[in-house]
């Protein structure tokens, strides 16, 4: 019994961060993989970078999707493209009263 006693806050630890550091990541990165996977044509999206465009095509071989904006069109990573940015871009617009 003492010995457990003795792991015990470190158990407990281990358990806090757990639930308040390694869920919520996982949690995050699933939803950005989600994210990826259900992108589309036409698609207005933002990258991490601050890049702003719409989705032209994809290239499966690379991993990539092909953005076309105002001066071109560009080839990014699928894990270039912000989630929250992006969700912020498309969201509809607060009424203003």
């Amino acid at each position: 019994m003492e010995q457990i006693q003795q792991f015990l806050p470190f158990i407990l630890i281990f358990v806090v961060m757990y639930f308040f550091m390694i869920r919520p990541q996982m949690q995050k990165a699933k939803k950005e993989k989600r994210f990826a996977e259900e992108l589309k044509k036409g698609d207005r999206v933002v990258t991490k970078s601050g890049l702003h465009g719409k989705v032209f095509d994809f290239s499966e071989k690379n991993n990539a999707v092909i953005i076309e904006t105002g001066s071109g069109k560009l080839t990014y990573d699928k894990s270039a493209i912000s989630l929250e940015m992006s969700q912020k871009l498309n969201a509809p617009p607060a009424d203003k009263k």
